[in-house]
């Protein structure tokens, strides 16, 4: 049913914890292959992929070409979906990924929707909660999910639509736009960013976290992404 797409660059850990999620889905048959694509790592991100069995993509660049060159070098689903490095997706995910693919299909709306998952931290904190509800209430007033939240597409609207489209940054928010945010459901199942073992994270300069909001914000206001990723910012 699946092709799973995640782009990489130094993301051993983060995506050793993802792999690890999709092992129930893989081992029912809803995954049926996951596509590393990375942009040149320097630690062992690749040969977590190898010994992991996924098929391996190098491609240096935006990020946006490599999502790109992911899809393209997937061949066995006819769903894609694209993942973060560092994600965790809730136990039995795939359940209600199938259940949507499931209704989505018999009621002839493949073409034309996606979906994404509910987004979380997996932090017990309160500071963990508050960024959450600030996430959430970003996302219902942009109608734009983060792009840690993934996406789930057909693998054949995804053509149709062009796929990822070759920018510097912003490349998750045009493709939203492009199915139409009123055609992106969100599924229960939770998306979570798992902060790394060292306690570190990653962490952005107020004014560039600024210029990202702001970046993200016009284009839901319908500013087009070509002229917003110079405010936005690369990665």
């Amino acid at each position: 049913m699946l092709s799973v797409v995640i782009p990489t660059l130094d993301h051993e850990e983060p995506l050793a914890l993802t792999l690890a999620s999709l092992v129930p889905a893989a081992a029912d048959g809803t995954v049926r292959e996951v596509v590393v694509v990375d942009g040149g790592s320097r630690d062992d991100t690749r040969r977590v992929a190898d010994v992991t069995g996924c098929v391996l993509v190098e491609r240096p660049g935006p990020l946006s070409e490599r999502l790109a060159a992911g899809a393209a070098a997937s061949s066995r689903g006819e769903w894609l979906l694209f993942l973060e490095p560092g994600v965790v997706l809730d136990p039995r995910w795939e359940v209600e990924v199938a259940t949507f693919v499931e209704r989505t299909v018999r009621g002839g709306r493949a073409g034309s929707v996606a979906a994404v998952f509910s987004f979380a931290l997996d932090d017990v904190t309160a500071g963990a909660r508050l960024r959450e509800f600030f996430a959430g209430m970003a996302s219902r007033l942009t109608g734009l999910p983060d792009r840690a939240q993934g996406v789930l597409i057909a693998r054949e609207h995804y053509r149709r639509l062009g796929g990822h489209r070759p920018l510097p940054a912003l490349e998750d928010v045009d493709l939203v736009l492009r199915i139409g945010r009123g055609r992106v459901v969100r599924l229960r199942s939770r998306a979570a960013v798992v902060r790394p073992a060292d306690g570190s994270t990653r962490r952005r300069g107020a004014v560039a976290g600024l210029r990202r909001g702001l970046s993200r914000t016009l284009a839901a206001l319908r500013v087009p992404v070509g002229l917003l990723t110079g405010l936005h910012g690369r990665g």
